[in-house]
C-alpha cells in the first residue's frame, strides 16, 4: 500500500499517515445465516410441519418465506453454492467432498476464484464468524496434519469452531477450534450436546466482538449437524415427543399437506404426489414396525427442536446486544430429507457401509436406546417422504423431494414483508448475492489479488420488500445433477430424469448408459409434487429442455456424468502420502481420522505398545479407533491388557491377558491373523510371551465410525469401544512407543463384498 504521509529527514518535517480501517458501506447490518442439515421441506412449523420449531416460525412471521427455494440434493454442494454464489460443479464439488474423482466437476476443492462470501464481507470490514459444519475440505486433509488452504480460516473468516465432514456424533463430535483438532468441553460432562456447544461458542464469539467493537458489523455462519444422521437429542427432547407419531407417516404427510396449502405455501393446483410402491403403507407394519419407525421419528423431531431452540439462544443474545434490528438472517437447508436409512430405518449408519444393517428384530430389542450415545440412527424412508411433502423422492436425488427446501429471510429493521410468502423459484447460488445486496457490499472483481470468476446466482432482494410477490422471476433457469440424476427448470417448467447409483466396474450389466434415461416433464408453477408428467404431451419442450441441460452441463463442468457413489469410496483421490507398513502414534495426541490411519480392514496388523507401568491397577487406553459405535481398543482393565473388537455396535470380541501387568516396562502386541473367513485370530503378547489368543468371528469388512473419529493414542474419544470403563480413560503412565503395524495382502477384497450383495438384490 502505497504511503500518503511525507517523510523528511527527521520527524519534525515528517507526516505520518495511517491506512483508513477497513469499514462496511453506513448502515450495514450484521448477517447471520443457518443451515440446517438434512430438513425436508415439510418439517419445519412454518412450512407445514407439527414439529416444535418456535424460533424459525418467528423469523419467518417476522419475514419472508420462500416456497420455490432450491439446492443441489446434497450437503458439500449446496454449502459451496450459499457460499460463493457459483454453481457447484463450477466449485469442484458436484458431489461431497468425501466422494472426490479426478475431474474438474468433482475434485473437491473450491478454486480461490470463487471468492466466499466470508472472503468479500472481511474484505469490507466485517468480522466473520464460523460455526460448526464446515464439510467443504477432502477427507484425506481432515487432519492436523492436513493442508488447511481450504479450511474455514484459509477461506475468509476470523474464526472458526465446528467438525469437519457430513456428521459427527452430537454427545462426543470430532471437534475442531481455528486450524486445529481440540476435544470437547470436559466441564459438560454428561449433559453434553453439539447443538449447544455451537450455540455457546456463537454467543461467545459475538460477545467477544462486542467486548471490543461495539460497532463492526459481523458475518455469524451458524451451521447445526442437526438434523443430519445421527438424530441424537438431549433425553428432555427425545421423552417430550413419546407417542406423537404413532399414527405413522401417511396420516403425518396427509395433515401436513391440508396445512401447507392452508398456508399459502403451494398453489391451490398442487396435488399431493402419491406414496411409491417401495414405501410402505403404515397401516401395513407390524406393531414392532410401527414402534421402532415412531421412536426414530421421535428422535428426529427432539434434535431438530432442540437445534430451534439453540438457534434461539443466539438471537436471544443478539436481541440483548440490541441488535436485532440490524441483523438479516437467512436460514435454510441444504437438501430435502434423508433417505439413508433405508426402508426399515437404521440404529448405526456405518454398518450400511459395512453391508450388515440391524434388522427390524434387533432394532426393536435396542428400542430404547435410539436416540442415544449407543446409536447412529436415521429413520426409515416412510418419514423422509413424509419430511419432503408434498414431493417425490429425496435428498441426493434431483426430483423436487430431493432440491426443494425452506428458506427464511428476517431483518426487522430493513424494508423486507412480515410473514409474506413468495413464490418465484430461487436457487442456493442467489444467497450470496442477496446478503451482500442487503449489506451493500459489491461482488468484487479482484480478492486478494486474485481475478474471480463470474457469480452464477442472482440476488432475490427484489421480492422480499411489500409487493414482492407480484415481481417477474429473475432466475428463470437452472440445471441440476447428483449421482447421474439431472433436471433443468426453465420458466416454469422442469424437465427430469432419476439415474440410479453405481456401478463398481465398468463392465457392471446394471450400469445402463445415461442416453438410455427417460426424461420426465412437469409445468412445475402448477404441479409442484411431479404428479402429472407432460413428456409424451409436449416432446418439443422435452427436447429444448433437454438441450439447455447439456449447454448448460458443459458450461459449468458437470461432465463427465458419474454415478460412482461405491466405487468412489473405495477408490478415494490420492494425497500423496508415502503407503506404509509402520504407523507411528503419539500419547495424547489428536485423533488420526480412519481415511489417513493405518488401514487394518480386511488385512493381518499388529498393535504394538511400549509402556511403562507407574503403580499396580493403573489402568487406562493404550491405541484406539473408533467408539462404541465400532473400532477397537487395546487398553488396561483391572491391571489386565484386554483386547477388544467392536463390530459397528453389533458385537463385542476380544482378549484378556492371563495376569495383570506388574509396575515397570513392557512390550505389549496385539497380532491379528486375518484368515479366508470373515474374522481371524487375535494373540496377546506381553514381554514376547503368549499371554491370550482368541477368535474374532467377524473383523469389520470397510469401515469403523463415520463420525470422523480415528486413531488415538493414551486415551479414547467416546463412547467407549467396550465394556467396562468410561472414555477418555487416559493411560496414568508412559507409553514410550504405539505402533500399528499392517502385514500382508488384503485377504478379502471388500469390493467383492459389495458386489456379491448387490447382484443378489
Amino acid at each position: 500500500m502505497e504511503f500518503r504521509g511525507r517523510i523528511g529527514r527527521d520527524w519534525r518535517d515528517s507526516t505520518p499517515w495511517w491506512p483508513e480501517r477497513r469499514r462496511p458501506p453506513a448502515g450495514a447490518p450484521n448477517v447471520v445465516l443457518v443451515v440446517l442439515d438434512d430438513v425436508g421441506f415439510a418439517q419445519l412449523g412454518c412450512y407445514g410441519s407439527d414439529l416444535e420449531t418456535p424460533t424459525f416460525d418467528a423469523l419467518a412471521a417476522a419475514g419472508v418465506r420462500l416456497a420455490n427455494f432450491h439446492t443441489t440434493a446434497l450437503c458439500s454442494p449446496t454449502r459451496a453454492c450459499l457460499l460463493t454464489g457459483r454453481n457447484h460443479h463450477r466449485n469442484g464439488l458436484g458431489r461431497v467432498a468425501d466422494l472426490a474423482v479426478g475431474f474438474p466437476g468433482y475434485n473437491g476443492q473450491i478454486p480461490p476464484e470463487n471468492g466466499m462470501l466470508s472472503e468479500v464481507l472481511s474484505a469490507a470490514g466485517y468480522a466473520t464468524l464460523a460455526v460448526g459444519k464446515w464439510h467443504l475440505t477432502p477427507e484425506s486433509e481432515t487432519n492436523a496434519a492436513g493442508d488447511r488452504s481450504s479450511w474455514p480460516l484459509s477461506r475468509g473468516f476470523d474464526r472458526w469452531y465446528g467438525f469437519h465432514g457430513g456428521e459427527t456424533h452430537q454427545f462426543h463430535p470430532a471437534l475442531f477450534c481455528d486450524s486445529h483438532p481440540v476435544r470437547r468441553p470436559a466441564q459438560a460432562g454428561d449433559d453434553y450436546h453439539l447443538s449447544s456447544d455451537l450455540a455457546d461458542h456463537a454467543i461467545e464469539y459475538l460477545g467477544d466482538l462486542r467486548a471490543v467493537d461495539p460497532d463492526q458489523p459481523f458475518f455469524l455462519y451458524l451451521a447445526f449437524g442437526a438434523c443430519h444422521s445421527p438424530h441424537q437429542p438431549p433425553t428432555r427432547w427425545l421423552d417430550a415427543y413419546r407417542g406423537r407419531f404413532d399414527d405413522g407417516w401417511d396420516a403425518w404427510r396427509e395433515a401436513t399437506f391440508a396445512r401447507q396449502r392452508e398456508r399459502g405455501l403451494l398453489p391451490s393446483s398442487a396435488r399431493l404426489s402419491p406414496r411409491p410402491p417401495w414405501v410402505p403403507a403404515w397401516a401395513d407394519l407390524d406393531a414392532d414396525q410401527r414402534r421402532v419407525a415412531a421412536r426414530m421419528m421421535e428422535a428426529f423431531a427432539g434434535f431438530l427442536s432442540h437445534a430451534d431452540e439453540q438457534l434461539g439462544r443466539v438471537l436471544a443474545f443478539i436481541a440483548d446486544l440490541g441488535e436485532t434490528d440490524d441483523t438479516v438472517v437467512v436460514a435454510v437447508s441444504d437438501n430435502g430429507a434423508s433417505a439413508e436409512g433405508g426402508a426399515d430405518g437404521s440404529i448405526n449408519d456405518v454398518r450400511l457401509a459395512n453391508l450388515d444393517p440391524a434388522t427390524p428384530r434387533e432394532m426393536r430389542a435396542r428400542l430404547d436406546e435410539i436416540g442415544g450415545p449407543l446409536t447412529h440412527n436415521n429413520y426409515p424412508w416412510g418419514w423422509t417422504m413424509a419430511g419432503n411433502t408434498p414431493f417425490r423422492r429425496w435428498k441426493r436425488e434431483v426430483h423436487e423431494g430431493g432440491v426443494a427446501d425452506p428458506c427464511i429471510v428476517s431483518w426487522p429493521g430493513g424494508a423486507i414483508a412480515r410473514g409474506a410468502i413468495r413464490t418465484q423459484f430461487a436457487h442456493a447460488i442467489d444467497v450470496a448475492p442477496t446478503i451482500l445486496e442487503l449489506a451493500g457490499v459489491p461482488w468484487p472483481t479482484r480478492l486478494a489479488g486474485r481475478e474471480q470468476s463470474t457469480v452464477d446466482g442472482t440476488s432475490f432482494a427484489y421480492l422480499l420488500g411489500p409487493g414482492g410477490d407480484a415481481a417477474p422471476e429473475r432466475h428463470d433457469t437452472q440445471y441440476f445433477e447428483m449421482f447421474g440424476s439431472r433436471a433443468l427448470y426453465h420458466r416454469g417448467w422442469k424437465a427430469v430424469t432419476f439415474h440410479p447409483i453405481g456401478p463398481l466396474y465398468d463392465d457392471q450389466p446394471f450400469n445402463a448408459p445415461f442416453d438410455d434415461d427417460v426424461w420426465e416433464l412437469y409445468r412445475i408453477d402448477e404441479d409442484p409434487g411431479e404428479t402429472t408428467d407432460l413428456a409424451a404431451a409436449h416432446p418439443e419442450v422435452v427436447q429444448e429442455l433437454v438441450a439447455r441441460w447439456w449447454r448448460e452441463a458443459e458450461r459449468n463442468q458437470v461432465l463427465p456424468l458419474d454415478n460412482r457413489v461405491l466405487w468412489a469410496l473405495v477408490h478415494p483421490a490420492p494425497d500423496g502420502r508415502p503407503v506404509r507398513d509402520i504407523y507411528r502414534y503419539f500419547p495424547q495426541g489428536a485423533p488420526v481420522p480412519e481415511r489417513v490411519a493405518a488401514a487394518v480392514c480386511q488385512r493381518s496388523h499388529d498393535l504394538v505398545v511400549d509402556v511403562v507401568v507407574p503403580s499396580p491397577g493403573a489402568d487406562g487406553v493404550l491405541l484406539a479407533m473408533g467408539s462404541a459405535l465400532g473400532g477397537w481398543s487395546l487398553h488396561v482393565l483391572g491391571g489386565y491388557v484386554r483386547y477388544v473388537h467392536n463390530l459397528y455396535g453389533a458385537r463385542v470380541e476380544g482378549v484378556t491377558a492371563s495376569r495383570p501387568l506388574s509396575v515397570g516396562s513392557h512390550h505389549v502386541v496385539l497380532e491379528f491373523a486375518k484368515d479366508a473367513t470373515p474374522g481371524g485370530v487375535a494373540t496377546l503378547r506381553v514381554d514376547d510371551e503368549v499371554s491370550a489368543c482368541g477368535r474374532i468371528e467377524r473383523f469389520t469388512p470397510s469401515a469403523f465410525t463415520g463420525l470422523g473419529v480415528g486413531v488415538t493414542c493414551g486415551y479414547e474419544w467416546g463412547p467407549p469401544v467396550g465394556p467396562g470403563y468410561r472414555a477418555p480413560f487416559t493411560y496414568p503412565g508412559q507409553i514410550t512407543r504405539a505402533e500399528i503395524r499392517v502385514r500382508g495382502p488384503v485377504v478379502r477384497d471388500p469390493l467383492a463384498e459389495i458386489e456379491a450383495i448387490l447382484s443378489r438384490e
